[in-house]
């Protein structure tokens, strides 16, 4: 299968950033992007790249009203060898096929999807960072079009991929973060659409966000919605506990998301045999857990930052030390390894990474 592809003029490109240590997160973009539509008598179709563009939508689209839009978030990799790596992204179109599932979103063909995704990093590999640590970030997006004010599905959307070049995700890199427990605010409620990747889950967090950084904390915890007592994940990762040598992470319920790396995550403790329990754990455990010692390290799991270690829980108003404030061993060989998987450098489980550019 071959996408038409739509070239920017040359007087058109953008300059590439010169400096991968500036890149920072989600502010460059790529020449071009990848665009599919749905309507009810075509169904999905339409697949194209073309330059990057603004979308053109009635002040009445259903998105900009009732936020029927669901999205995903991946990586691509400039390997040692020069070669272009996908890093599990099958898994990431079938979440955003389960997100579409939830939100009532038509059901998208993932074979395009998944060849336009690819083209479309191909065709703009000149952008992707050499530096390790950075790569190309990449956006696929679902919105609902339909210029209509009634609260129903709409009959029409647009998928559009975009790209972009970044850097670490926190300013801190890979160094220990603080973390901030929310009480008054909760995230999602079991039936609601925590386990769905879109974007009403996001505006909802950013109250609870910005009171946290201003405190100087860089994510907030969040807590279970019904007893504010069990730790569930935060703002942008799934998170984890080693506890007296066991990895503890909050149960798949419907409400946290189901993240790729946490599952990778998952799959590589066990293989080095460590034990993994996926269990509800109350914020008071891992409270006295920093205590006593038993809470030896503690570290969240996503795309964007791929492992953040936790160094300072702050509950209550009070500052916890998770060990000794400094990223533990098992953050540390995850990190590297997955690093490594991601830039075709150490061998993967099958299935996980992928060069496309032979």
């Amino acid at each position: 299968m071959v996408i038409p592809i739509s070239k920017a003029d040359a007087s058109r490109l953008k300059p590439k950033p010169k400096d991968d240590s500036k890149l920072g997160f989600g502010r460059y973009f790529t020449d071009h992007m990848f665009v599919m539509d749905y309507d009810a008598e075509k169904g999905w179709h339409g697949a194209r790249i073309e330059p990057h563009h603004a979308l053109s939508l009635d002040p009445a689209a259903m998105v900009l009203h009732y936020a029927q839009a669901v999205f995903e978030g991946l990586k691509g990799y400039r390997g040692k060898d020069g070669g272009v790596y996908l890093f599990r992204h099958v898994k990431n179109i079938e979440r955003l096929e389960r997100s579409c599932d939830r939100l009532e979103i038509p059901a998208f063909p993932a074979d395009v999807a998944a060849q336009g995704l690819k083209q479309l990093v191909l065709l703009e590999r000149e952008w992707i960072p050499r530096s390790r640590g950075s790569s190309l970030y990449i956006r696929p997006t679902i919105v609902a079009i339909d210029p209509f004010l009634g609260v129903r599905p709409s009959s029409t959307y647009v998928f559009y991929i975009i790209l972009s070049p970044v850097g670490a995700y926190y300013p801190e890199g890979f160094n220990p973060v603080k973390i901030w427990v929310s009480e008054e605010y909760v995230r999602a409620v079991r039936g609601g659409v925590g386990e769905a990747k879109c974007a009403g889950n996001y505006a909802g967090s950013l109250k609870a966000q910005v009171k946290a950084q201003k405190a100087g904390y860089t994510q907030v915890l969040w807590l279970d919605a019904i007893e504010r007592r069990y730790v569930e994940e935060v703002g942008t990762m799934n998170m984890f506990w080693v506890i007296e040598g066991k990895v503890v992470t909050s149960p798949l319920t419907g409400t946290i998301l189901p993240g790729i790396t946490r599952d990778s995550v998952i799959h590589l403790c066990r293989q080095w045999g460590l034990t993994v329990e996926e269990r509800m754990l109350s914020i008071d455990e891992v409270i006295e857990g920093t205590g006593r010692g038993g809470l030896e390290e503690a570290f969240g799991s996503g795309t964007a930052a791929i492992i953040s270690p936790v160094g300072t829980i702050c509950f209550r108003g009070k500052d916890h030390r998770v060990a000794d404030g400094k990223v533990g061993k098992l953050s540390r060989k995850l990190y590297d390894t997955l690093l490594g998987m991601q830039y075709g450098e150490i061998p993967a489980p099958e299935g996980w990474v992928e060069r496309i550019d032979v």
